[in-house]
């Protein structure tokens, strides 16, 4: 998710689309916030680590 964010921050910057901007940091946000639960040691949806 991480990188699905972070290659939509990318594409929505160059080609000047601003939904795909707002996505790709919510997408980001998302993922951050399930690897620092992951790290944890937080089960988060049934799955201890998420890559």
């Amino acid at each position: 998710m991480i990188i699905l964010g972070i290659i939509l921050l990318v594409v929505g910057f160059l080609l000047k689309i601003q939904i795909l901007w707002v996505i790709g940091i919510v997408v980001l946000i998302i993922g951050l916030v399930l690897l620092l639960l992951g790290s944890m040691g937080r089960a988060v949806g049934g799955r201890r680590h998420y890559f």
